[in-house]
C-alpha cells in the first residue's frame, strides 16, 4: 500500500494530538454562596482536618453545618457580606499562566483549574473534562499553599481518587505524570518576596527608621502532629528564613507570623501572625507590615483573619501604625516565573516514551508477599 501525502498528514495530526499536556493547576476555592457553607465545611473536615484532630467521622455533618452558622456571622454580619475573590484571582492564575506557556509551547499545553472544596471545578470534574479533550500527559500543579508538601497532600488524594473513578478498560489514559510540590526554595519567588516588601517600605517615605519597621513574614499554619504525614512546617520555615535573609540587614524587626486556624487539641505552630506583631512592637516597632509570603492566592485567612489580627492590635496598641499587604496574586513577575517552573516538567512529558498503566495488574499482585 502506498502512503499518500493526505495519509501521512492525517497520521502525523493523530500523534500530534497526543504530543499535548494538561497542567492541573490546584487551589482550595473558596464559597461564592452562603448556601454552600456547610457543604464547603464538611469536605474541607474530611479532607484536611481528618489528617491532624482527633474527631470522629461521623461528627463531621453536624459540625459543618455548626461552623456555617459561625462562617455567617462572621462573613455576612462582621463583615458586610463578604464574598471571597479566591476563585476569580485563581481564574486570572490559571490565564496568566497558560499564556506564558502558550507562548512556548503553543496549543499543546493547556492549563485547567481545579478546586479541592468547590463544584463545578471539583479534581473528579476536571478531569473527566481533561479526559474527554483528549489528554494523556498530566502535570499536576498545586499553587494556593506554597508549603505544599501537606496541602497538596490533599490535592493527590482527590487525583488519585478521580483516577480511579476515571479508568476504563485494561489501560490508563494516562500514559504520563509529573508533579510540582512547592515552589518554598525558589530564588525567583524568595526574591519576588522580598522586593514587594521593600517597595512597600519605600511608600511609607521618611517616616520611620529602618530599625522602627516591624515585618511579619506570614506563613499557612500547620499543625505539630498531623498523624505521621510531613505537614508543611519545616519547607515553610525555609520558606521565611530564605526571605528574611533577603531584608533583615537593613531592618532587623522581622518575624515569622503563622496564620493558624484556632482548633482546640491541636499544637499549632508559634508565634502567630498577631504575637509576632506584639514581639515587634515590644522591641521598639512603630509600623508592622503583614506580608503573606506562605500563600500565593488571596483567601479570607489572608483577608479576614488578618484584619482581625490587626483591629485586635490597633485595641493594645494604638500608637503604632499597621500595613496589610496582598498576596502575590497575578502579578506579571509571578504569572511568568510559575509558567517556567513548568517548563522542565512539560518538556520532559513531551519528551519521555508514554507508560501504559494497566490498573488490573495492581490486583493480580495483591498477594505476592512472604509470610514468615
Amino acid at each position: 500500500m502506498v502512503a499518500t501525502p493526505e495519509k501521512l498528514l492525517h497520521t502525523h495530526e493523530q500523534l500530534s494530538g497526543k504530543d499535548r499536556v494538561a497542567v492541573l493547576l490546584m487551589g482550595y476555592g473558596e464559597v461564592e454562596s452562603y448556601e454552600d457553607f456547610a457543604n464547603y465545611n464538611e469536605q474541607a473536615l474530611n479532607l484536611l482536618t481528618a489528617k491532624f484532630a482527633p474527631v470522629p467521622t461521623w461528627i463531621y455533618p453536624p459540625l459543618a453545618k455548626l461552623l456555617a452558622l459561625f462562617d455567617r456571622h462572621e462573613w455576612g454580619h462582621t463583615h458586610h457580606d463578604f464574598i471571597s475573590p479566591h476563585n476569580a484571582i485563581f481564574e486570572q492564575q490559571r490565564a496568566g499562566i497558560e499564556k506564558n506557556l502558550q507562548e512556548k509551547w503553543g496549543n499543546n499545553v493547556q492549563v485547567f483549574k481545579a478546586f479541592n472544596f468547590c463544584a463545578p471545578f471539583l479534581p473528579n470534574q476536571v478531569l473527566a473534562e481533561i479526559k474527554n479533550q483528549g489528554f494523556d500527559k498530566l502535570l499536576i500543579y498545586p499553587l494556593l499553599v506554597v508549603d505544599s508538601i501537606f496541602t497538596s497532600g490533599i490535592a493527590i488524594e482527590q487525583v488519585n481518587n478521580a483516577l480511579v473513578e476515571l479508568s476504563d478498560g485494561e489501560e490508563h489514559w494516562v500514559k504520563r505524570q509529573r508533579y510540582i510540590p512547592s515552589f518554598f526554595n525558589e530564588p525567583a519567588y524568595i526574591d519576588l518576596m522580598a522586593h514587594l516588601v521593600e517597595e512597600k517600605i519605600a511608600e511609607l517615605g521618611a517616616a520611620y527608621l529602618p530599625s522602627q519597621i516591624g515585618i511579619v513574614l506570614m506563613n499557612h499554619g500547620c499543625p505539630h502532629k498531623a498523624k505521621g504525614f510531613t505537614s508543611g512546617i519545616t519547607e515553610s520555615q525555609a520558606l521565611y528564613d530564605l526571605v528574611r535573609d533577603k531584608l533583615i540587614n537593613r531592618y532587623p524587626l522581622i518575624s515569622v507570623g503563622w496564620l493558624n486556624h484556632d482548633t482546640p487539641l491541636i499544637d499549632w505552630t508559634q508565634p502567630n501572625a498577631q504575637q509576632a506583631a506584639t514581639n515587634l512592637i515590644q522591641l521598639g516597632a512603630k509600623v508592622i507590615i503583614f506580608m503573606p509570603i506562605g500563600f500565593a492566592t488571596e483567601n479570607h485567612e489572608t483577608l479576614l483573619d488578618v484584619h482581625h489580627i490587626i483591629h485586635a492590635l490597633e485595641k493594645q496598641h494604638p500608637g503604632t501604625n499597621y500595613v496589610q499587604m496582598a498576596c502575590v496574586n497575578d502579578h506579571s513577575e509571578f504569572m511568568a516565573m510559575a509558567a517556567q517552573w513548568a517548563d522542565a516538567h512539560i518538556e520532559q512529558l513531551l519528551s519521555e516514551q508514554t507508560l501504559a498503566v494497566n490498573p488490573q495488574l495492581a490486583g493480580d499482585r495483591h498477594h505476592h508477599h512472604h509470610h514468615h
